[in-house]
């Protein structure tokens, strides 16, 4: 513990020297705390875990009491105990947003007469009265239209449900906007770029609070339900880690402990995915692939136990009713030919292709919103975006219905018991003996009103999902690209399958695929279209071939996912370096160092660091030789983070480095505490202080809160060996020395400033430090 020792005012013996008393046995409160917007310090974090119990101090206290052991062995267990609340309390609130969002997204086009609160599906459930052939169709069961013209069809019927879809619609998206903007203007977004940051060690104080929490779970469902192109999937991560955040407060050995709270928010965004996609180990390997910055072993088997309490919550709840954690698994039984790998990664290219498209579109559409007049209405922007959506949605089938329904839709491969318009083939050849799939069969006119349907329906979801990530509604980025990819890989599918039917005396479908066999599933090539473009969006790789065969349990359909996703990432790499969360982080101005960038110029410690040639020389303290009244005015001339202290301003020899918020603190909390402490007492930063003549007031000696081992560096040292030292060990900032003498500082905005210009950015667009 940090312990200000300070001198008393009361007179010992004879030799007139003052008493040394520890009036602060206890640390001061705030002191090694962090204000808003900061970076923490990763190294001094760890070691005040490392002194809150010394090794081997617990082997010696348990050998002395049994309560010492109990409080030993309940601070191990702590940690598996906050995984399992995390995992709890997260599958729960995802278990209630999927049950809320299906059943508000069917009200937009009717209600169900034996109990609202049942959606479409539940109600016709227990009804006798359903057909096969249109099993959606029950009386309990009443459009809009029918209760309140009494007209099931015709064109009043239609533009009187085509009016509710859009009210109902409407008011949803106010809602969310408006709850958004009154009590948590943090909830919108997606929230993983967020996130990100937030692991790297920088701090956003309320952005994974409780208010955070509720306003993002509540909107969260209004904004699914009101029909705009987004998926839940990315804000059930920052839903997961509010969690994480919130629970972390029962616990004093995470509550107190910046670095050790971000290991259980790396655990808890890899429960975000597990509950999003049912996919546990896609979950853990999407945490550690794609948003956590320090992922140590001990955090990989926790971030999987609560993975799995998360998906077995999840399970439990049941929310779809199928015993499935998603909407859209699917199970295929057809394998794959190798020259199916052709169309896989023509699939993997057009991922990559949008994905580099969309992130240009939406980062400028972004940047324009930042910029213009725009920015100034979100509500009306919302409002504006949702009935252009929900207009323009209406009258195709498929952008009508949930996008995740969609996503099952395109999924599905048609078998004897398939209804949809898509299975709608000519008969052909009757089905193979024994088992639901059908042989390749020439399609009808209804599939290919289907193919036009769909490919309107592309265009409309590339379009607008751009202008919708974004807003200020909870917006998450997976279900709308995987709907993308899914739509151009049924499409593609279909065409395959037909070509293969028309021409299976071609070279490249003689000897697989004859006459009568089930060669070609459209379902798995929407599947891997969906993997596409998702990778092409997010640059994932392993964590979305995983979190993609943990959703349709296809385990022989691994390689073409690797294939696919591995083209879209080199594909969309070629065209643009970052991925969306990054592009989103430097839209942002957040001080985030991306692991995966590399550094490759051959520049200096000494070109980067301050001052500069031609600035005022350094800020620092000196040993013994300031008052409290020149360190409050070094305080309130400057806005640095700290200050070096040197030994004194002609030597220039580095003693140790002391953080602004903390000599605040201190020199606050002598004063009330301590009496004689006044403007004209001296400063002690050395470890013994010289005897002070019997005149003068109480000296203040604040050895206790310097760093005394700083991070150095030479002037000569190489910018890529300095950047590699900050990436792994998360430092806000390094002193640079020549010959021991200090010659400047570099912290982590000036790293990121400096790449910035490298890379002919705009230096300034760093905002926070």
């Amino acid at each position: 513990p940090v312990i200000y020792e300070i001198y008393s005012n009361q007179w010992e013996g004879l030799n007139g020297l003052p008493k040394l008393m520890d009036l602060l046995e206890e640390p001061v409160p705030g002191v090694g705390t962090y204000e808003d917007f900061n970076t923490i310090d990763w190294v001094r974090e760890k070691s005040k875990d490392r002194d809150r119990h010394p090794r081997g101090k617990i082997a010696t206290k348990s050998k002395e009491s049994t309560w010492a052991l109990v409080k030993g062995i309940s601070d191990a267990f702590s940690g598996w105990l906050l995984m399992l609340l995390i995992g709890l309390m997260s599958g729960a609130l995802a278990g209630g947003i999927d049950i809320s969002a299906h059943w508000m997204t069917d009200l937009k086009e009717g209600v169900c007469l034996n109990g609202f609160w049942f959606n479409h599906e539940h109600c016709c459930w227990s009804s006798n009265e359903t057909t096969f052939q249109e099993r959606d169709k029950c009386p309990q069961w009443k459009s809009w239209a029918e209760l309140i013209i009494g007209q099931s069809e015709g064109p009043f019927a239609y533009i009187m449900n085509y009016l509710l879809y859009v009210s109902w619609a409407l008011l949803f998206a106010f809602l969310a906007v408006s709850l958004v903007r009154a009590f948590a203007p943090y909830a919108c977004g997606s929230g993983i770029p967020e996130i990100k940051t937030i692991l790297s060690g920088f701090i956003i104080r309320g952005y994974l609070g409780k208010w955070t929490l509720i306003i993002k779970t509540i909107t969260l469902v209004l904004a699914v339900s009101s029909g705009l192109s987004l998926g839940k999937e990315g804000p059930l991560v920052h839903v997961a880690c509010c969690c994480g955040n919130i629970l972390c407060h029962l616990f004093t050995k995470y509550r107190k402990n910046e670095a050790k709270r971000r290991e259980v928010l790396s655990a808890a965004a890899a429960v975000g995915v597990s509950v999003a996609f049912g996919a546990p180990i896609g979950g853990v390997l999407f945490s550690l692939e794609e948003v956590s910055y320090y992922f140590p072993l001990k955090t990989l088997w926790r971030s999987f136990f609560a993975a799995l309490v998360a998906a077995f919550t999840l399970r439990s709840i049941n929310p779809f009713g199928n015993s499935r954690l998603v909407l859209f698994y699917v199970e295929f039984h057809t394998p794959w030919h190798l020259l199916e790998l052709l169309p896989f990664v023509l699939l993997g290219i057009f991922g990559g292709a949008w994905g580099a498209f969309f992130i240009r579109a939406n980062i400028a559409w972004c940047r324009r919103r930042k910029s213009t007049r725009l920015g100034h209405y979100p509500v009306l922007e919302v409002l504006v975006v949702t009935a252009a959506t929900a207009v323009l949605a209406f009258p195709n089938g498929y952008t009508r219905m949930s996008t995740s329904e969609l996503i099952s839709e395109l999924f599905n491969d048609c078998g004897l018991l398939d209804a949809s318009q898509l299975c709608t083939y000519a008969n052909g050849s009757e089905p193979k003996s024994g088992g639901n799939a059908l042989p390749d069969r020439p399609a009808g006119a209804e599939v290919y009103s289907a193919m036009w349907q769909l490919a309107l329906a592309l265009l409309f979801k590339v379009l607008v999902t751009v202008v919708t990530f974004g807003m200020k509604v909870p917006s998450g980025l997976f279900i709308p690209s995987m709907a993308v990819g899914a739509i151009a890989g049924r499409l593609l599918g279909v065409a395959v399958e037909q070509l293969a039917y028309y021409h299976h005396d071609w070279v490249i479908f003689r000897g697989w695929c004859s006459p009568g066999a089930d060669c070609i599933t459209p379902g798995l090539y929407a599947m891997v279209g969906a993997a596409a473009c998702l990778g092409g969006v997010t640059r994932m790789t392993v964590s979305l071939v995983v979190i993609m065969f943990e959703l349709t349990g296809g385990l022989e359909y691994i390689v073409p996912l690797m294939a696919a996703t591995m083209t879209s990432k080199w594909v969309a790499d070629a065209m643009g370096r970052e991925g969306i969360y990054e592009a989103h982080i430097r839209l942002n101005g957040y001080p985030f160092l991306e692991p995966k960038e590399e550094f490759s110029h051959k520049t200096l410690a000494m070109d980067v660091m301050r001052p500069r040639r031609g600035d005022p020389p350094l800020s620092v303290l000196t040993r013994d030789g300031m008052t409290v009244e020149d360190v409050e005015g070094l305080i309130a001339d400057t806005t640095y983070s700290g200050f070096p202290v040197v030994v004194s301003h002609e030597s220039q020899r580095l003693m140790g480095f002391v953080l602004r918020r903390d000599l605040i603190i201190s020199i606050e909390n002598a004063r009330k505490r301590q009496d004689g402490v006044v403007s004209s007492s001296r400063i002690f930063f050395a470890e013994y202080t010289p005897p002070q003549p019997a005149s003068s007031p109480a000296p203040l000696k604040l050895r206790g809160i310097m760093d005394l081992s700083p991070f150095t560096v030479t002037d000569h040292t190489a910018m890529d060996i300095v950047v590699d030292i900050f990436r792994k060990l998360g430092l806000r900032q390094c002193l640079v020395t020549h010959n021991g003498r200090l010659l400047g500082i570099i912290t982590k905005k000036d790293i990121l400033k400096h790449m910035a210009q490298i890379a002919n950015r705009d230096p300034d667009s760093i905002l926070f430090n």
